[in-house]
Order: structure tokens, then sequence, then C-alpha cells
């Protein structure tokens, strides 16, 4: 997947994915636990590294996981069918959207962000 396609993307919702990269460096979650990718949230803009290792199929799950959960953050105030998602919750929308929408694009993105109201 080319992810230069998601360079300064605009997003349902008033944000901006300014950038996504790839990088070998391990992550973690707030406590801890492994994670694939980490998402730096400036007011409504977001910058996204994943894991290199990630095959097509786990890249575009990571992306709408975290493009979800970072508007969720981000907007002020979240749609109410947002609010009390966990981080399983994103994960399961993730793989949900992926089977409906197809490959994570800019398109597809707004697509799922427009599907939990943030317009």
């Amino acid at each position: 997947m080319d992810l230069s396609i998601f360079k300064s993307t605009q997003l349902s919702g008033g944000f901006i994915l300014l950038d996504v990269e790839r990088s070998s460096e391990p992550f973690a979650d707030a406590i801890g636990r492994p994670a694939l990718a980490k998402t730096s949230i400036i007011g409504h803009r977001f910058e996204i590294i994943v894991a290199d290792h990630l095959g097509e199929r786990e890249l575009s799950v990571t992306l709408y996981h975290e493009v979800l959960e970072a508007a969720t953050v981000a907007a002020d105030p979240a749609p109410a069918c947002v609010t009390e998602l966990n981080e399983q919750d994103f994960d399961r929308i993730a793989y949900q959207m992926h089977e409906q929408l197809g490959l994570a694009t800019p398109s597809n993105l707004n697509r799922m962000l427009e599907m939990f109201h943030f317009t």
C-alpha cells in the first residue's frame, strides 16, 4: 500500500491526516502493551506511524482503527455512538470496516467517519 496517498488528507469531521509513515521502532500503548501504531493528535490533525512489518490487510485495519480512535479523542464533542468505545471495540470496528469497505483509502476512511456521524 502506498502510504503517500494519505498525506494531508482532509477527513470528515474537520480533521486532517497529515501523514502516515512506517517505522521499525517498537510501539507500546499507554499501559505498556505492544502496539502496531502510534498516533499523534494535535488539535484536529493526526500523524500516524505504523509498524513496518504489517501486511496490507493489517495495515488497512490499523488505519481504520487509528483514524476512528483519533477522531473520537479529538472531537469536541464526539458523536454519542463512539464515546463509550474501548480498545476492543475500535479493533472490532476496524476489522468490520475493512471487510465492508475494503482497503483503507482516504475516501474509505471518510466513509467510515461519516458512518459514525463525524460530519
